[in-house]
């Protein structure tokens, strides 16, 4: 197919640039065919070729066909980082069927909504996790559960990985590495799959209501996983470490998809085990990662943790929570790599505004805060006041995003979709300030704003000057009611291990670098911070634990 214009609107106005159509598969048949030999996966002391994991995940879809499963039909994937998870993804996406993207985290009521909404036929989980599972999604239109052991396709089994030893009875109705032996060699029928087609169905955090389905279409996909690469540099034979959740978006597209569709090789090392995590950097020879900033500060925290671990990176990104400028800075002078920041969300199909590399991000002489980056390539990014008129430079206001990367809207939720994307225009709900250079400056979401006095405060601001005592690891400031003042400003902190500090010293450490009203009258020292399972400091938790 002959690739078309698109008109898109960013920080320096209406430019033009080629849209990818196409679907992942294509992307995927693509890459095997430029080099059927070259390694694709690698876990732990074992590497699968690309032809060797295009068998797999063929096999894999010649068993789910067995089961009914067809083009647009929907199945749910419930496990952590293992090549089983990108083996399944391929796998559906053979078939045309759609992937529900599941936090292995959820069971219960967590897990029955998204299976429920989406009208999963079918789920793909851990054989430890069946029975949950089961009872979860009883009342759902499941039919079957595959299940496998995470600790299958290699042979280290590294204690560490899955402290529990003991290997638990498959589902009955099938175990995966089973099945894919069992119909070694063969490859579904073609189907008429086209890039409008759902390949992700991702639910959001529910932060606002009930979780919502994006639906991430193949064309979404695409579009993110190359435009991305290109933008960082990735090239045939580097390596791509899956640290970011393959259930959140920036793991399933900038992890996964990236590393599946281009030359290079995919590392997978299960559940985050910061340990394991570093051992892989140095084994594997990586060159590239995108992970939350608390993965970073995992690494930041081992002790014997040195720059020759990271020798062969390229390039290191951060997303999913916005990074302190003194984090990267600790980073840089301990390992020698700076981290680029990223942003996007489920409804961007991941990353759309990132720091270019060998570039640094700016920082905003008005709120400290450090800039996400610029518009990747057919991104349109402007900022808005209450009257969805974009704002002058520098000033805040709302992010409202465009592009070929957004999703067309949440699954059977037209209501939601309007509300979110009217006229096919993301707003985000973060408040942003874009400066005359088209550097994006993400200050918080607009609902985390506190007003306090009549003063607004922004959280980051205020985060950002804490991250600058030595002694402080985590930062998180809050509004909490207050009778006189409206909200007053509440910081939370977890303190490095070994290090010292109190409230007292931590406010006067404040009150020396913000102005009166943006100081925390109250500094909770606290042994850990709540955050989800992508890493972001959960602030609503906060809140409604202190209220």
């Amino acid at each position: 197919m002959d690739d078309v214009t698109v008109h898109e609107l960013d920080a320096d106005g209406p430019h033009e640039r080629p849209a990818r159509p196409g679907t992942v598969t294509e992307a995927w048949h693509r890459r095997v065919a430029a080099g059927p030999d070259a390694p694709a996966i690698a876990w732990f002391d074992a590497t699968y070729t690309a032809a060797e994991v295009d068998d797999l995940a063929g096999s894999l879809a010649v068993a789910l066909a067995e089961r009914g499963v067809g083009a647009k039909d929907r199945v749910g994937i419930h496990l952590q980082n293992v090549p089983q998870y990108a083996i399944s993804l391929l796998a559906l996406w053979k078939l045309g069927a759609t992937a529900v993207v599941l936090n292995p985290m959820y069971l219960g009521g967590e897990l029955e909504q998204p299976v429920a909404d989406s009208g999963a036929i079918g789920i793909i989980t851990t054989d430890r996790d069946v029975a949950a599972v089961r009872e979860s999604v009883q009342r759902t239109a499941v039919r079957w559960v595959l299940s496998t052991d995470e600790r299958d396709l290699q042979g280290r089994d590294d204690p560490r990985m899955s402290p529990e030893q003991a290997r638990v009875e498959a589902s009955a109705d099938g175990d995966l590495v089973h099945l894919m032996r069992r119909h070694a060699g063969r490859q579904p029928e073609p189907v008429g799959t086209g890039p409008e087609d759902l390949a992700l169905l991702t639910y959001t955090s529910g932060t606002t209501g009930p979780p919502k389905g994006a639906m991430n279409s193949h064309a979404n996909v695409v579009t993110v996983a190359t435009t991305f690469a290109e933008f960082v540099g990735v090239e045939d034979g580097d390596v791509v470490l899956a640290i970011a959740p393959l259930f959140h978006i920036t793991g399933a597209v900038i992890n996964a998809v990236l590393g599946l569709v281009h030359g290079t090789t995919l590392v997978f090392t299960g559940r985050f085990h910061a340990e394991v995590v570093l051992d892989a950097f140095h084994e594997h020879g990586v060159t590239f990662t995108i992970g939350s900033i608390t993965a970073f500060n995992a690494l930041m925290r081992l002790d014997h943790a040195s720059a020759e671990h990271f020798a062969s990176v390229k390039t290191l990104y951060s997303g999913g929570a916005p990074i302190p400028p003194s984090t990267v800075e600790r980073f840089e002078e301990r390992f020698g790599h700076y981290i680029h920041n990223g942003y996007g969300m489920t409804e961007t199909t991941s990353g759309v505004i990132a720091v270019p590399p060998g570039s640094r991000a700016p920082v905003d002489g008005a709120s400290g805060t450090l800039s996400i980056g610029k518009p990747l390539p057919g991104v349109g990014a402007a900022v808005v006041g209450p009257d969805d008129r974009p704002v002058a430079p520098g000033e805040q206001g709302e992010l409202v995003l465009t592009g070929p990367q957004m999703v067309r809207g949440y699954w059977r939720n037209p209501e939601a979709t309007e509300a979110t994307m009217p006229g096919g225009r993301l707003h985000t709900g973060d408040g942003a300030v874009i400066d005359e250079d088209g550097w994006v400056y993400l200050v918080d979401r607009l609902k985390d704003q506190i007003n306090t006095s009549g003063y607004k405060v922004w959280p980051r601001e205020v985060e950002d000057v804490l991250y600058q005592h030595p002694a402080v690891f985590e930062a998180a400031v809050v509004g909490l009611p207050d009778e006189y003042r409206g909200e007053e400003v509440t910081a939370f902190v977890s303190l490095k291990e070994g290090a010292k500090g109190d409230e007292a010293e931590l406010r006067q450490f404040v009150a020396d670098r913000l102005a009166a009203y943006k100081r925390p009258r109250h500094v909770h020292v606290v042994g850990d911070l709540p955050k989800t399972q992508t890493g972001k400091i959960r602030r609503r938790a906060l809140r409604d634990d202190a209220v």
